[in-house]
């Protein structure tokens, strides 16, 4: 199976260690080990103690029972646990999909969406989010699609909600609307919830997929709202016990199994998830208040739609310069990385996503707001 460069994992490769202020992360805030263990009495004692064998190739019990708490309707034996969430999003491809399938993905979207299932040999859809319409999906476009019905079956649609990169979050209607149509239509609906907890406001948290209907296929990771991409902990969650026994199988190429530290720190973090995700949102709300006045204050040089969950924003340049020159621009002028669309496959050049979920984020864009003033 060949795989195109992973563009905008090829950028980080190139920056992201080197850069002075790195304003286009993806991830929140992360904690220190000791930070971790300090969590919970006898932590520390029992990971000094922990023995450094293989681990389940479905998950540590405790992992997997923790997991299961983030859901209303998962067991632990509905939880596979993977290397991270690109290691879930292979599998998923290459465990649900087969040649000629016709798979629907949100977009803009993370490459491995989108280009595993296409190498597997899926006609892949874009279903397109636009800015003018706010970053809301159109429903009426995949019913449409759905109607060409000669030219290969309609195997999958895949959602990212908190998205990356917009920020968007769908409406519960919207949400509920989209898992009628996937059961109506026999569409495996795979959610990317990577960035689940860490809406804003409580009340606008969206149900698990994996709640919502016994096929549909929930994807995780500790990388994101947690702050915690060291543990390369990432999971699936689903009924389909069968589509999860395919998975299981196939990740026996793979990883088989995770790291025995970063299982026992995963669960320990799950255990204590109000406190990390709580802290993160504090920081997340935060920076963005700070976002929002450079808007403001620069809305003759970017506009936006402003994001209503999670770290990230993707603002549009005003003009005829594209991001990446501008990005080339901001990075030589004031050391700070910002990420062009174009590494989104994005067709309008002048969008740039900006990550706000990290303490050091202010100081960051100081620097930006310096480097616009001169300009």
């Amino acid at each position: 199976m060949a795989l195109p460069p992973f563009r905008l994992e090829r950028f980080f490769a190139r920056y992201e260690f080197s850069v002075e202020h790195l304003l286009c992360a993806s991830d929140c805030e992360s904690w220190s080990v000791a930070e971790l263990l300090e969590l919970e009495p006898g932590a520390r004692e029992a990971f000094l103690d922990l023995r450094l064998g293989y681990t389940e190739s479905s998950g540590a019990p405790a992992l997997r029972q923790e997991i299961a708490g983030l859901y209303e309707t998962i067991t632990p034996e509905d939880v596979l646990v993977f290397s991270g969430g690109q290691e879930a999003v292979y599998a998923l491809a290459q465990a649900a999909f087969e040649p000629g399938d016709r798979v629907f993905v949100h977009f803009p979207a993370y490459q491995s969406l989108h280009e595993v299932a296409r190498a597997v040999g899926c006609e892949v859809v874009l279903w397109r989010a636009r800015e003018e319409d706010g970053w809301a999906l159109d429903p009426a476009f995949l019913r449409w699609q759905l109607l060409r019905r000669g030219e290969g079956r309609g195997r999958a649609v895949i959602l990212n909600c908190p998205h990356n990169p917009t920020g968007y979050l769908m409406s519960r209607h919207d949400l509920q609307d989209l898992v009628v149509l996937a059961r109506d239509e026999g569409l495996l609906l795979i959610s990317d919830e990577v960035y689940r907890l860490l809406e804003y406001r409580d009340e606008d948290r969206l149900p698990a997929a994996c709640d919502l209907d016994e096929h549909a296929v929930s994807l995780g990771v500790l990388s994101k709202s947690f702050g915690l991409p060291g543990l390369r902990i990432g999971w699936v969650a689903t009924r389909d016990r069968r589509l999860l026994a395919r998975l299981a199988a196939f990740k026996d190429y793979l990883t088989i199994c995770t790291a025995a530290p970063s299982e026992y720190l995963a669960a320990l973090a799950l255990r204590h998830r109000d406190t990390i995700v709580g802290r993160n949102r504090e920081i997340v709300t935060s920076n963005l208040e700070l976002l929002e006045e450079l808007m403001a204050r620069r809305r003759d040089l970017m506009e936006w739609v402003p994001p209503t969950a999670g770290p990230l924003a993707y603002p549009a340049l005003v003009g005829d310069e594209g991001a990446n020159g501008f990005c080339s621009r901001v990075l030589e002028a004031s050391g700070v990385l910002l990420m062009p669309g174009s590494l989104f496959d994005d067709y309008d050049h002048r969008h740039v996503r900006i990550g706000f979920g990290r303490r050091s984020f202010p100081a960051g864009l100081a620097r930006l707001d310096e480097a616009l003033e001169r300009w």
